[in-house]
C-alpha cells in the first residue's frame, strides 16, 4: 500500500511538472535561441582569446557578487565568457564532443527544453553564489568569488544529461577503448561526490548550484526527458492516434504540407516550434521530428 501511494505521489509530481513545462514553452518557446552549443562554444572560445592575449581582462568578467551590487551589473553575464579549464588539445576535443552532445540534446528534447535546462543551470549558479556572498556578508566578511563560480559543471551537466537520456550509447574512450557512456558518468558521478564530501562548504554550495538543473530535472524524481525505449513507443501511438482524430476533426488532412514525421506523423501544422529532418541512416526517405530524429528504430531494406 505504502508503495503504491508513493508511485501514484510520483507520476502526480511528474505530471505536474510536465504540465508546468508546458505552459511555460506556449508562452515562451518563440523565445527560444535555436543551436544553443554553438554560441557556449563560442563564448569559451572568445574567452580562450581573451586569456592568451588578455589575461588581466578576465578579472572585469567574473562572477562577483559584491562588484555587482556596486553597479557592475555586467558581470551577471560575462562569468559565461570564462572558459572552464585551461586550452589544450584535449579541452578541444571535449569542446568538439559538448557540441555535438548538445546539439543531439536539443534535436531530442526540443529547442525550448534544452534552452530551459541550460539557463536553469545558469541561474542556479548566480543564486549560489549571491549565497555565498550574502553568508559571508552576514559575518562581516568581504570576499572576492574569483573563478569560484564557473562554467565547468554547467557544461558537466550536458554530458550527465546525455548519459542518462542515451546511457548505452558507445564512446570511444582515449579514442581507442569503447565503453558505454553510462559508465564514464557513473566515475564523473563518484569524482563529484568525492569532492563534495571533501570540500568546504563553499565549494558544496558551488556543485550543487552548478549541478541544480541536473538534480531537478533528473534526480528529483521527475526524470522528465529520460529517453526509454517503451515509454516513446507508448507515446509514438497515442499521438499518432491524436494526430489522426485531430487531422479528421479540424480538416487539416485535406491540406497540403511539407514535412511529416515518420513515426507520429505530425507536420509543421501541429505546431510552430516542430522541427524536421531526414535520417541518413534509414534506407529510404525517412521524415522525422525532433522527438523522434535520435530516438527511432532505422529503416533497413532487406
Amino acid at each position: 500500500m505504502k508503495d503504491a501511494l508513493e508511485r501514484s505521489s510520483r507520476h502526480l509530481q511528474k505530471g505536474m511538472f510536465m504540465k508546468f513545462i508546458d505552459k511555460l514553452q506556449r508562452k515562451f518557446g518563440r523565445y527560444a535561441i535555436p543551436n544553443l552549443t554553438m554560441y557556449i562554444i563560442i563564448l569559451y572560445a572568445a574567452g580562450y582569446i581573451l586569456e592568451l592575449f588578455q589575461p588581466s581582462f578576465l578579472s572585469y568578467l567574473t562572477l562577483e557578487p559584491a562588484l555587482i551590487l556596486k553597479g557592475q551589473i555586467w558581470r551577471l553575464v560575462t562569468w559565461l565568457l570564462i572558459p572552464p579549464g585551461s586550452l589544450d588539445i584535449f579541452t578541444l576535443i571535449m569542446l568538439a564532443v559538448y557540441y555535438s552532445l548538445g546539439t543531439t540534446l536539443e534535436r531530442t528534447w526540443g529547442t525550448f527544453r534544452y534552452n530551459l535546462y541550460i539557463f536553469t543551470g545558469v541561474l542556479s549558479t548566480l543564486i549560489g553564489a549571491f549565497i555565498v556572498y550574502a553568508i559571508f556578508a552576514a559575518q562581516g566578511v568581504q570576499v572576492m568569488m574569483g573563478t569560484t563560480f564557473n562554467t565547468y559543471y554547467v557544461s558537466l551537466s550536458i554530458f550527465l544529461a546525455f548519459a542518462v537520456s542515451y546511457p548505452n550509447m558507445q564512446m570511444l574512450l582515449y579514442f581507442i577503448i569503447p565503453i558505454k557512456i553510462k559508465w564514464l558518468a557513473l566515475l564523473d558521478g563518484i569524482y563529484i561526490l568525492y569532492a563534495f564530501i571533501r570540500s568546504d562548504w563553499v565549494n558544496r554550495v558551488v556543485i550543487i548550484a552548478s549541478l541544480f538543473n541536473f538534480l531537478l530535472f533528473f534526480l528529483g524524481g521527475l526524470q522528465y526527458w529520460r529517453v526509454s525505449p517503451s515509454e516513446i513507443r507508448r507515446k509514438q501511438r497515442f499521438k499518432k492516434q491524436v494526430n489522426m482524430g485531430s487531422h479528421s476533426h479540424t480538416g487539416k488532412k485535406n491540406q497540403v504540407t511539407k514535412h511529416k514525421c515518420a513515426i507520429c506523423g505530425r507536420t509543421e501544422l501541429d505546431g510552430d516550434d516542430l522541427e524536421f529532418r531526414f535520417c541518413s541512416k534509414c534506407d529510404g526517405n525517412y521524415e522525422y521530428c525532433q522527438d523522434h530524429l535520435f530516438t527511432h528504430e532505422h529503416v533497413h531494406k532487406k
